[in-house]
C-alpha cells in the first residue's frame, strides 16, 4: 500500500512542479524573475526525481535494500539541485523587489552555498551507505538552513514592506519545508516513521512553486 501511495504522489509532485515550470519558462514573456522562477521549478523537480524515481521502483520492487546506491547517488544530486534552487529564489527576490545594493548578501549565499555544496562532496558523507553518519548530515545542513534562513528573512521583510499580496506567504512555504526537513535528517534512521514529513515538505515546495506561477498569471 505504500508503494502505491507514495509513487502516486511522487509523480504528481514531479509532474505539477516540472509542468508548472515549464510553462513558467515558456510564459514570462519577458518578465525575467518568472522566467528564473521556472527554470527554479524545474531544477526542483529534475533534482527531486533523481532520488524518488528509484525510490519509487525500489518500493514497487524488491525493496530500498537492493537500491543502496542509486537512492545515495539521487539524496547526493538533490542535495545539490536544492542548494542552487535557493540562490536562484535569492536572484528571483533581488529582481522582485528591485534590489541592486546589498552585495554583502550575494556574498553571504554564495559562501552558504559552496560551503554546502563542498561539503556535500566529502567521502566522509558515505552517500552509497545504508548507514550514512548522522554527523555529516549536520554538517551539510548547517549551511543549508543558514541559506534558507536568509532566504526567509529577505521575503517577509520584503513582502511586509512593499505590501506584496501574491508573495506574502513566500517566506512561510520555506519556513514550512525546513521544519519539516530538519527532524527527517536528525531522526529519521533512528524512527522511520519520521521520515514521512517529507510529504508536507514536498507540499511546501509544490506551494512556493504554484506562488510563482500564481503571480505571473495574475499579472496577464
Amino acid at each position: 500500500m505504500q508503494a502505491i501511495v507514495e509513487t502516486l504522489f511522487d509523480i504528481v509532485y514531479l509532474t505539477t512542479v516540472i509542468t508548472l515550470g515549464i510553462l513558467m519558462m515558456k510564459g514570462n514573456r519577458g518578465n525575467k524573475q518568472y522566467f528564473l522562477f521556472g527554470v527554479m521549478a524545474v531544477l526542483l523537480g529534475l533534482g527531486d526525481s533523481f532520488h524518488l524515481v528509484p525510490r519509487a521502483i525500489a518500493l514497487c520492487t524488491t525493496g530500498l535494500q537492493d537500491y543502496t546506491v542509486a537512492l545515495g547517488i539521487g539524496k547526493w544530486i538533490t542535495s545539490i539541485t536544492m542548494t542552487v534552487f535557493y540562490v536562484i529564489l535569492y536572484y528571483v527576490w533581488r529582481i522582485r523587489y528591485q534590489v541592486t545594493e546589498h552585495k554583502g548578501l550575494t556574498f553571504a549565499v554564495y559562501i552558504f552555498a559552496i560551503i554546502r555544496i563542498v561539503l556535500c562532496m566529502f567521502p566522509q558523507n558515505e552517500w552509497l551507505s545504508a548507514h550514512a553518519p548522522l554527523s555529516w548530515g549536520i554538517y551539510r545542513n548547517i549551511p543549508f538552513a543558514l541559506l534558507g534562513l536568509l532566504v526567509i528573512v529577505l521575503f517577509f521583510q520584503s513582502s511586509q514592506q512593499k505590501n506584496d499580496h501574491s508573495f506574502r506567504y513566500m517566506w512561510l512555504t520555506i519556513v514550512l519545508s525546513f521544519a519539516f526537513y530538519i527532524p527527517v535528517v536528525l531522526f529519521a534512521d533512528t524512527i522511520p516513521a519520521v521520515g514521512m514529513l517529507m510529504i508536507p515538505k514536498t507540499c511546501a515546495y509544490v506551494w512556493t512553486v504554484w506562488i510563482g506561477y500564481s503571480a505571473m498569471k495574475s499579472n496577464e
